[in-house]
């Protein structure tokens, strides 16, 4: 019997450490990358510098700029792409997949044009007989850790239960813990919206605002998603897990989170365009806060965080007043939704 095989969209930081984690668990893994200087440095010298520098990549991943030549005959395919890439590589791939093929897509954020999930993109552009097979992996995992194989837990969840248990199984290993969840809406929901709030602990952070003002952020950051989440038809147990708090928390108070990094540059006067030229990387959240600020409006649910972050991002309102209208904000209870007959 032959090695196991598996794709991986995507070469950015998380698309080569998950690559990593397959190979660690004997697949021989094909890596598509757009850049000819990317799949060069990876086949050549086993290296992707520009996304994870110092990290040696096993011998049994391998890399082409040909998604046809990543994913045929493979059985399982990871969509690690930006979110608003997502459809056109979806779209690039459909033909080539296998009849029976295990989809992952590990990417956090919504399309902008229609406000969808990232499953439910696939769902619309892969061939019918695969929507069964679509997985989404989430959870507080940086990229840097999980290359130096620090314990990492996540989750896999799935309208199909049996398709979760089998991305759960390629995935698992000694120092990557993988967890089921069956409410598929809410881990992407989740994985999403927390990208928002860490901005907005960047921003906080560089402001000076100190530990309580975090708190607070995260709290109600955390209310925030679960409030969207719940109109949108999640459950709501499932903010309080890997998906909810754990990614938020990791996401808001580590140097490592994109979010957090592009938050604290703007707190020190940079504008939204000079902040993204400095990331050279995608910033997943600046999107997600122009579409959770349009869900909130299209679902009538109440976001005054992002809001805010919107004000400040794409109105250039200053951030310090962004603090100060939140803080004076009308009179209210902590649990709304629970309290109406109080």
């Amino acid at each position: 019997m032959g090695k196991k095989t598996a794709a991986v969209l995507g070469a950015g930081s998380w698309g080569t450490v998950l690559a990593t984690v397959l190979a660690d668990n004997g697949f021989e893994v094909i890596m598509w990358a757009r850049r000819e200087s990317t799949v060069q440095e990876i086949n050549e010298h086993h290296r992707n510098s520009r996304y994870i520098p110092d990290v040696h990549l096993p011998r049994s991943i391998r890399a082409t700029t040909s998604i046809e030549g990543a994913i045929r005959d493979r059985e399982m395919v990871l969509f690690v792409v930006p979110s608003q890439s997502m459809r056109e590589v979806a779209r690039a791939a459909a033909p080539h997949l296998r009849k029976d093929a295990l989809i992952i897509h590990a990417s956090k954020g919504f399309e902008l044009d229609s406000l969808k999930r990232m499953s439910e993109v696939l769902k619309e552009e892969l061939p019918t007989g695969l929507r069964e097979k679509i997985a989404v992996l989430s959870g507080p995992s940086h990229a840097e850790e999980v290359a130096k194989k620090s314990p990492t837990t996540v989750v896999v969840s799935s309208e199909r239960q049996q398709t979760a248990e089998l991305a759960q199984s390629y995935l698992i290993n000694p120092y990557f813990r993988v967890y089921t969840n069956p409410d598929m809406v809410g881990v992407e929901i989740g994985g999403s919206l927390k990208n928002i709030i860490a901005l907005g602990a960047g921003l906080s952070d560089g402001l000076g605002f100190g530990d309580n003002a975090k708190a607070a952020l995260v709290t109600r950051g955390l209310a925030e998603i679960t409030r969207l989440g719940m109109a949108m038809g999640a459950r709501p147990i499932t903010f309080a897990g890997l998906a909810g708090v754990g990614d938020l928390v990791v996401t808001c108070t580590s140097r490592h989170s994109r979010n957090w990094r592009a938050g604290h540059m703007l707190s020190q006067g940079m504008s939204l365009d000079e902040v993204l030229e400095r990331m050279g990387m995608v910033v997943e959240g600046v999107k997600t806060t122009r579409a959770a600020y349009r869900l909130a409006q299209q679902y009538q649910v109440e976001m005054p965080i992002t809001n805010e972050l919107h004000a400040v991002l794409f109105d250039r309102k200053d951030p310090r007043q962004a603090v100060e209208d939140l803080m004076c904000r009308g009179k209210t209870n902590e649990m709304e939704e629970i309290v109406q007959g109080w």
